[in-house]
């Protein structure tokens, strides 16, 4: 392949803006799943907002997001990613600007939902473009590396801007900062980002994206909600099925339709088949990992909630350093399943740190220890996890692989939230005669347990994991 330094040096400085570009795009989508979080008990006082209701604020969001993004991604195919990309960011902006102005609690949870769709939207397109812009191997592993970081540390980003923008403004900020952010994204794009053509061949599977989006929204909804109505309950169980009845048809619809939506091929790959796992058992560590932080900080340490945002930055500088210093090095030299193995090993590591959690942990005796590694393993993770997963020999396919490493991400992210919450509660509940703060502790450790078990099974198959019969190349390019 032809290196990076043989083109031309206008060549590169555009393609360099244009990772500027479509990175900002999607750290707006990203830091949107987190950055309502500290906003939200000022957002439920000023639109009426009741306890019964409010975290529809959040679950709006993450139900449109997670259930639309495979149609965001084939539809990038469709009619060209860059219209994609611009349609998504500009709509992004509106509905901030609604939910930023709304006036009732109607108006919000709307405006969240719309966030999410335009975000579904956008998301795949950003990461199928860096993918197809960036094709020499040190080009593409400095592009992915720099990406990564914000695929990782938007949601910690989003805690940090969210608890300063409440603290010092108004809550109604964290939506309305999008908008001049979303403004200066489509106009560099329409410069720097080169038009796509509308790849050949594709079609839409209408019948298959009612089944997929329905599927992963009832799964995603069920897992969001699973600690409040309980597992056993006949809502979630309901769900449970209904997603299980709903994705099984949609993979048998793939496996028979012409135009499948997501082709099966991409699925039978060992390489991207190891980089989605990396991804599930990642975020399913990762979303837990900051769920129970920032209760320890808030709750049992008494941190205010800007302090408790600011408490994330260093897993933010670390994440950032890895990647983009060390493992945009390793990457066109080291096969990617070891990088990834790597990282896994690294965030397993991080969570058995933090079941030695107690009452009396300081932040600097072991909180900053496991944001540090935590933040290293995921460094170290991602860029590999993203230039494997949207590999693909045929064009046509660079959305729908895209569009899957989201997904699995955005599913990986809810299932860790509700099954370490919920082993959270329950051992909390059984060690409540030691004191509130004592037993929530012991529900922290608990879940911990489950995430290094989780991630370390991960990291042992992706290990396992061989190429046979691959579109994409695992070795690296020397």
């Amino acid at each position: 392949m032809t290196a990076d330094v043989h083109v031309p040096r206008a060549a590169r400085n555009r393609r360099r803006w244009g990772l500027v570009t479509l990175a900002t795009a999607q750290l707006m989508a990203t830091l949107d799943s987190t950055i309502m979080v500290i906003a939200l008990p000022s957002a439920q006082r000023d639109v009426g907002l009741g306890d019964a209701s409010r975290h529809w604020v959040l679950t709006a969001y993450a139900l449109t997001l997670g259930g639309l993004l495979l149609l965001g991604g084939r539809l990038g195919d469709l009619v060209g990613r860059r219209r994609t990309l611009l349609v998504g960011v500009a709509g992004f902006a509106a509905a901030s600007a609604l939910g930023g102005a709304a006036p009732n609690a109607a108006v919000l949870i709307t405006a969240r939902a719309l966030q999410g769709a335009f975000a579904a939207v956008l998301a795949p397109s950003t990461l199928s473009l860096v993918s197809t812009m960036f094709v020499e191997p040190r080009a593409r592993a400095r592009a992915f590396a720099v990406f990564s970081v914000v695929l990782v540390a938007g949601g910690a980003v989003g805690l940090i801007l969210g608890g300063f923008l409440t603290s010092q403004l108004s809550w109604r900020w964290c939506l309305y900062i999008n908008v001049p952010i979303a403004c200066a994204v489509v106009a560099a794009a329409r410069i720097v980002v080169p038009p796509t053509p509308p790849a050949r061949g594709v079609r839409l599977d209408l019948a298959g994206t009612v089944l997929i989006a329905a599927g992963l929204t009832a799964l995603v909804y069920a897992l969001g909600e699973a600690e409040r109505h309980g597992w056993d309950s006949p809502l979630i169980l309901a769900l449970l099925a209904a997603a299980a009845v709903l994705l099984g048809a949609f993979a048998f619809r793939q496996t028979r339709t012409p135009h499948p939506l997501l082709p099966p091929r991409l699925l039978a790959d060992p390489v991207r088949a190891g980089a989605n796992l990396a991804v599930v058992v990642s975020q399913f560590a990762m979303l837990g990992m900051f769920l129970f932080m920032t209760y320890q900080l808030q709750t049992v340490l008494r941190y205010p909630a800007l302090e408790t945002g600011l408490a994330f930055l260093p897993f933010v500088v670390v994440s950032f350093l890895v990647s983009t210093q060390l493992t945009a090095r390793l990457l066109p030299r080291v096969a990617p399943r070891l990088l990834i193995a790597g990282g896994l090993l690294m965030i397993g590591a991080a969570q058995l740190l933090l079941t030695r959690l107690t009452v009396d942990s300081s932040y600097l005796g072991l909180l900053l220890p496991v944001l540090l590694v935590f933040g290293a393993g995921s460094g170290l993770l991602m860029a590999p996890v993203m230039s494997s997963g949207t590999r693909v020999a045929n064009p046509a396919d660079a959305g729908a692989a895209s569009a899957l490493i989201r997904t699995t991400q955005q599913v990986g992210g809810a299932a860790g939230a509700a099954l370490l919450n919920t082993v959270a509660v329950d051992h909390a509940a059984a060690h409540r005669w030691e004191g509130t703060r004592a037993a929530a502790v012991h529900g922290y450790t608990a879940a911990s347990v489950l995430a290094a078990v989780v991630v370390l099974a991960g990291a042992v198959c992706v290990v396992l994991l061989r190429r046979t019969r691959s579109s994409t190349r695992e070795e690296p390019v020397r």
